[in-house]
C-alpha cells in the first residue's frame, strides 16, 4: 500500500471534512487520519433512547454552515450525494421565561422576517432599535464576514477587507460600530432597547458561541446570530446529522480521499523544520502538508516533540471554556407549552435573558451546578417528523453552563463528590424538566426514555472537548480573533512547515460553518503568488 498522499488530516470534525473535500475535489491526495469508529467529530445522529427516535447526539443546527464559503463550494456536491435540509420559514427560535416582577410567563418570538419580529417588541422604539441593529450589521457586513474568514495576521488579507470597506464608504461610523462589536451582550442590549425582548431572545444564543452575556464581541455575535437566523432559519439536516457526515464520506471517496478510521495519530513528524508525515497507531503517512484539527494543548505539548519556541508553555495556560451536557428524550407526545405558539418553534431558550444566564454562568465557572440553568429546548421534530414515530417527539436538551468538575451544587440539593456519576446525572436531569415543568406542565410524564450525556462523556466522545468544553476554548477576547488560539500560534499557519492548525480552537472559532477548513483550503490550493514562486526559486537555488 502507498502511505504517501498529499495532504494528511488529524480528525474529522466539520473543518477536516470540508478541507478534506474541498482539496480532494482540486487532485489532491487527501488522508484522513481518525481515532474514532466514524467520521463526524461532534456532528452524529443515532436511536439514542429507543428504536424509532433519531436524535441529533451533539450539535444539530446549520444556518452557519449554509451561509459560510465551505457551503458555496461544496454545496452542490453534498446535495447530490443525498444531503437534504429541513428549514422553516415561519419561527425560528424564541426564548421562555417568569417575569421577575409578575410571575407571568414572558415569551418572544424570532420570526423569519425581522420586521415580524421587531413588530412584537413593546417598548416604543424598539421595533425601529432592532431594524437599525441589523442594518448597522448589514452595512458592515463585507468588513465583519470578510474578517471571519481571513487570516487576520496577513497584512494582504487584512488591508484588501480594509480597501473594501473604503471603496463601499463603510468607514463612516466605523468607530462606534467597532465599540459595539467589543461590549458584552447584556452592555449591547441595554444601550440600543428599552425594553427585554432583545436581551431575552438573543442572549441566550451567545452561548453557542461559546460566550456568556457578560464576556466581550457579545455586541458583534448577538446581531451576526439574529441575521443568520433571520436570513437562512435554522435548517437541521433530514433524517439526523449522521447524513451529513454520509454525504462528506461519499464525496471524500468518490474523489479518492484515503479514510482511516481507528487509527489514533501519535506523532506529527518533522525534519528540518518541515512536516514529513504522521506516525499513527496503523502505521506512518507521508505527507508534505499536514492539518491538524487537533486542541492546542494535542498539537503543541503531545504531537510535535519538539514544538517551537513558547508554545508549549501557552498550549498549557490555553484556557478552556464551561462544560456542556446534553440529554436526549424520547416523548409519547410533543411537548405542550403554555404558550401553543411555542409548539411550532425549531428551538427555545428557558432563559429571562442576560440575567438569568449570567447568573447561570457565573454559578458553573465557579464550579457549582446553577439552580436555574438556561435550558436550550431542539424541537427537531417540528421541522423533521421522521425523527420519531407517528404522534410521538425527540427532544434535544442542552446544558452550556456546567462544571467539568463540579465542587457544589448551587441550589444546595445535590451531591456532587464523585463528579458526573450516574445519580449525579440524573438529579440533574430532574433539575432540568423541572424547570421544563414550569412552562410546559406535564411534559415529564410524557418521558418514554432519556439519554444524558455530560461534560465527562462529551470529552470522551472527543478529544477535543478539553474539560467537556466543545467549543474548542474559551472565546473571550483575549484569545479570539487575531489572539486565537494564542498569540505564539495565532494563524492557521504554524511555525512548522507544511503544518496547518485547524478546528474550533483557531480563527474564526466554534460552530459548525467550516470556516477554518475552507479557508486553510482555500489557501493551499489557490495559485501560488509572485512572492511565494520566488521564494520556492531561492529556496531551490540554496540547495
Amino acid at each position: 500500500m502507498d502511505d504517501s498522499v498529499d495532504v494528511a488530516i488529524i480528525g474529522s470534525g466539520i473543518n477536516s471534512l470540508v478541507a478534506a473535500a474541498e482539496l480532494a475535489l482540486a487532485g489532491k491526495r487527501v488522508c484522513i487520519i481518525e481515532r474514532s469508529d466514524r467520521l463526524g467529530g461532534f456532528i452524529h445522529s443515532a436511536e439514542r433512547t429507543l428504536p424509532g427516535f433519531i436524535h441529533d447526539s451533539f450539535s444539530s443546527w446549520h444556518p452557519l454552515f449554509v451561509s459560510g464559503g465551505a457551503y458555496g463550494a461544496l454545496g452542490k456536491e453534498l446535495h447530490a450525494r443525498g444531503l437534504e435540509y429541513a428549514n422553516t420559514t415561519g419561527p425560528v427560535t424564541a426564548s421562555v421565561a417568569a417575569d421577575p416582577v409578575t410571575g407571568s410567563h414572558r415569551v418572544v418570538i424570532a420570526e423569519r422576517d425581522p420586521g415580524q419580529t421587531a413588530a412584537a417588541f413593546k417598548e416604543p422604539g424598539d421595533s425601529a432599535a432592532y431594524l437599525a441593529m441589523l442594518d448597522d450589521l448589514g452595512r458592515n457586513a463585507g468588513t465583519v464576514f470578510g474578517a471571519f474568514g481571513a487570516e487576520l495576521r496577513s497584512f494582504g488579507q487584512v488591508a484588501k477587507i480594509a480597501f473594501g470597506a473604503v471603496r463601499r464608504g463603510r468607514f463612516t461610523g466605523t468607530e462606534a460600530f467597532v465599540r459595539d462589536s467589543v461590549m458584552s451582550g447584556r452592555n449591547y442590549t441595554r444601550s440600543r432597547f428599552d425594553g427585554w425582548e432583545a436581551d431575552q431572545l438573543w442572549s441566550p444564543w451567545l452561548l453557542h458561541a461559546g460566550l456568556g452575556p457578560d464576556q466581550a464581541t457579545g455586541g458583534v455575535m448577538l446581531p451576526v446570530m439574529a441575521m443568520s437566523m433571520h436570513s437562512f432559519g435554522l435548517p437541521i439536516v433530514k433524517g439526523g446529522a449522521s447524513s451529513f457526515v454520509a454525504a462528506f464520506e461519499s464525496l471524500l471517496r468518490d474523489n479518492g480521499a484515503r479514510i482511516m478510521l481507528g487509527a489514533d495519530a501519535e506523532e506529527i513528524l518533522v525534519e528540518d523544520n518541515s512536516v514529513t508525515g504522521v506516525r499513527t497507531s496503523q502505521g506512518v503517512i507521508s505527507a508534505e502538508t499536514v492539518l491538524a484539527n487537533v486542541s492546542p494543548q494535542a498539537l503543541y505539548t503531545r504531537l510535535l516533540r519538539q514544538p517551537p519556541a513558547g508554545t508549549a508553555a501557552a498550549a498549557e495556560r490555553y484556557q478552556n471554556g464551561r462544560g456542556a451536557m446534553q440529554i436526549h428524550l424520547a416523548l409519547d407526545k410533543p411537548v405542550e407549552w403554555l404558550d401553543p405558539r411555542l409548539k411550532t418553534v425549531p428551538l427555545v431558550h428557558i432563559s429571562n435573558g442576560s440575567d438569568s444566564t449570567g447568573i447561570a454562568c457565573a454559578q458553573a465557572e465557579a464550579g457549582l451546578l446553577p439552580n436555574e440553568p438556561t435550558v436550550v429546548v431542539g424541537q427537531q421534530c417540528v421541522l423533521d417528523p421522521s425523527r420519531a414515530p407517528d404522534g410521538k417527539a425527540t427532544l434535544w436538551l442542552q446544558l452550556q453552563e456546567v462544571p467539568f468538575t463540579p465542587v457544589g451544587d448551587a441550589a444546595g440539593e445535590l451531591p456532587v463528590e464523585g463528579g458526573w456519576t450516574e445519580q449525579l446525572k440524573q438529579g440533574y436531569l430532574e433539575r432540568v424538566l423541572a424547570r421544563l415543568e414550569r412552562f410546559a406542565p406535564g411534559t415529564r410524564a410524557t418521558v418514554l426514555a432519556s439519554d444524558i450525556l455530560a461534560p465527562t462523556d462529551l470529552a470522551a466522545a472527543n478529544p477535543n472537548a478539553v474539560n467537556g468544553d466543545p467549543y474548542g476554548g474559551s472565546a473571550e477576547l483575549f484569545q479570539n480573533l487575531l489572539w486565537r488560539p494564542f498569540p505564539a500560534a495565532a494563524g492557521h499557519q504554524t511555525a512548522v512547515e507544511g503544518l496547518w492548525h485547524i478546528g474550533a480552537s483557531t480563527h474564526p472559532g466554534p460552530g459548525l460553518s467550516g470556516g477554518s477548513g475552507h479557508l486553510v483550503a482555500q489557501k493551499l490550493t489557490a495559485p501560488p503568488s509572485r512572492l511565494s514562486r520566488l521564494q520556492a526559486a531561492l529556496k531551490f537555488k540554496q540547495h
